[in-house]
């Protein structure tokens, strides 16, 4: 009886850049829960109390935690449209890193959640539960990673490799200091922050943090296309949300305009690297990824 590809054992796997069935089956269940909490966090900002796992009581905090979700969608649906790993392969270990942390934050402030609340219950599965699958499903594709370009292809230069793994660097050392030393940083910090709200920024910090060493690792364009389009979407709405909570920071903090600048480079970066390496797409040889 021949035996398809997807029942083929891990040493037999060709490096055909194919996408698991059970990849694209993860995705297709995350997607629903975060436009749930997107919904919620971002349109129906001042109800998380009645709507959501706990009340935060910022709404900064909520329409960043929001943004980050409506990313994740834009991500999770082109993992379930994809049809090459590799296009898709770099937001897996910072997703894992954004769950995992969030994972940990509900253990440590337990009681600051809402148990009686169908919302908790939700992410409370979500987020003990993602940690372990998402990079499951990371150690099982990767092997189908042949490390070459599309057949119309650009190589990101180097220059811009470099700054996005020396910002991803700094973006993971701030969510350390939010994750280890909450009390400290809610003391700087640009708009209030409670020791879990600083938590969860720890765990966007470091899903931002980690895209970029991602992308600072893979020059294929290819590879950094879709995570990148997730991350710029996330700004936008991180932006928008400092519009609609501009009461909750503190202009005489200068963290706010660097916080600003923290998201208006990178946006802009975002969108001219798209610009530009679009247009450099070309044919190229088949040549493994620098």
């Amino acid at each position: 009886m021949m035996t398809t590809p997807q029942t083929l054992p891990a040493n037999a796997a060709t490096k055909d850049d194919r996408i698991f069935r059970t990849t694209k089956l993860l995705a297709a269940i995350i997607a629903p829960f975060l436009v749930a909490a997107f919904y919620i966090l971002f349109l129906r900002t001042s109800e998380t109390g009645e709507l959501f796992a706990w009340q935060i009581s910022s709404g900064m905090t909520a329409m960043m935690l929001a943004a980050a979700y409506l990313g994740g969608v834009w991500y999770f649906v082109q993992v379930v449209l994809a049809r090459r790993w590799h296009h898709i392969k770099i937001g897996l270990l910072p997703i894992t890193a954004f769950a995992s942390i969030l994972g940990i934050a509900t253990l440590l402030h337990w009681d600051k959640f809402n148990h009686a609340s169908a919302s908790f219950v939700t992410w409370t599965v979500v987020y003990l539960i993602t940690p372990f699958l998402v990079p499951a499903v990371w150690l099982s594709n990767r092997r189908t990673d042949p490390g070459t370009p599309d057949d119309r292809d650009a190589v990101i230069p180097i220059a811009f490799r470099w700054a996005m793994g020396a910002a991803g660097v700094i973006a993971v050392v701030v969510s350390a200091l939010l994750f280890l030393s909450p009390g400290t940083m809610v003391a700087v910090w640009p708009w209030p922050l409670t020791p879990l709200t600083a938590r969860v920024a720890a765990a966007m910090f470091a899903l931002q943090g980690l895209v970029g060493l991602g992308i600072g690792l893979d020059a294929r364009w290819s590879s950094a296309r879709v995570i990148l389009q997730s991350q710029g979407l996330s700004i936008i709405f991180i932006l928008i949300g400092v519009a609609r909570a501009w009461s909750e920071f503190n202009p005489a903090n200068p963290g706010t305009y660097v916080f600003i600048g923290v998201l208006l480079t990178p946006l802009i970066a975002i969108v001219a690297c798209t610009l530009v390496m679009d247009a450099r797409r070309q044919p190229v040889s088949v040549r493994p990824a620098p």
